[in-house]
């Protein structure tokens, strides 16, 4: 059985290419494997430095995910700032962790030309995330296209830790899938929380219709065929099954497609697709002592594995001297 490992960034409210992209996969791995899964909100704090704002999108990740069908008795899921383990792996990491290595991040240098500040805590991310996957000893990472050059560079901190200080931990490997490919948002774009440009999962009806309103399209007449290299046709194609894909291909190649039309369809299949997870979404939230008590006997159990692999490092190091 592997041991499959992967978080997520509370950093706005989840939609639906975290669904497509991570959560669903996720949750499907609950049923043969042992599943660690997790709320990033260490990671959250290098773009939110608002107090609420932070405590609400955490909970509220946490209770979007349980609705959406994780099982707290199948799955190990906690809150990665309630393991404070991590922070501490992060530091005996960093120690070994080249300047150069952090440097040539792509997503550092992604999130700074679009405006976000530049600080240590952005610029070590790499650093977390490894902690973050080191910590737990997790065999396979289910990553999206752009965090694959974060995951090799937990392959290269741990061999390069490995080969100093000896065979401490798992070398994970990464799981990069035809749906873990970067989602579009409605600009085109990658879908980002960050970006503005997402669909939220469990919006209101209004918010989903509007966003869908406003994917960006071309000024293609409506009597010629129509580009599917879009946002529009990928996002539309997420719902779809082989057959339904074919025949939405079919109308893009031929004449006489609406964007308009296209779009009030789709917001219709997203809205019924995600409709039987309102209710437990609903009752997670008129009890979130419930919610409370599964993110805490979650962060024990991890604890106890976390505990493992930082003494093995700890003393690998030299750091257990009265042992």
């Amino acid at each position: 059985m592997k041991r499959v490992l992967s978080g997520i960034q509370p950093s706005g409210q989840l939609h639906i290419g975290n669904y497509f992209g991570m959560m669903s996969r996720m949750i499907q791995y609950q049923e043969q494997n042992e599943l660690y899964c997790f709320i990033v909100d260490y990671h959250a704090l290098t773009t939110i430095n608002d107090r609420k704002r932070l405590e609400t999108n955490t909970l509220n990740a946490a209770m979007d995910f349980l609705a959406l069908g994780l099982d707290p008795n199948k799955s190990i899921f906690w809150i990665q700032s309630d393991v404070p383990q991590v922070t501490e792996l992060t530091w005996l990491l960093s120690t070994i962790t080249g300047i150069g290595l952090l440097e040539r991040a792509t997503s550092y240098k992604d999130k700074t030309s679009r405006g976000v500040s530049p600080n240590v805590g952005l610029f070590s991310y790499p650093i977390l995330m490894a902690a973050d996957i080191l910590c737990f000893g997790g065999n396979i990472v289910p990553v999206g296209k752009d965090q694959k050059q974060h995951l090799e560079m937990t392959r290269d901190i741990a061999q390069r830790f490995n080969k100093i200080y000896g065979d401490v931990f798992v070398i994970p490997d990464a799981e990069i899938s035809k749906t873990l490919q970067l989602i579009p948002g409605i600009d085109g774009q990658k879908m980002s929380k960050s970006y503005g440009n997402d669909i939220p999962i469990f919006a209101s009806e209004k918010i989903i219709r509007k966003r869908i309103m406003s994917i960006t399209t071309d000024s293609t007449p409506i009597d010629e065929p129509k580009d599917k290299n879009t946002p529009l046709f990928q996002i539309y194609s997420l719902l779809l099954n082989k057959d339904d894909k074919k025949e939405l291909e079919s109308r893009f190649d031929n004449p006489g497609l609406r964007y308009g039309d296209v779009k009030k369809e789709l917001a219709d299949s997203i809205i019924d697709f995600f409709q039987p997870y309102r209710k437990k979404r609903e009752y997670l939230e008129n009890h979130k002592d419930y919610v409370l008590k599964v993110l805490k006997e979650g962060a024990q159990k991890a604890s106890i594995e976390a505990d493992k692999y930082l003494t093995k490092a700890r003393t690998a190091m030299g750091l257990n001297y009265a042992d």
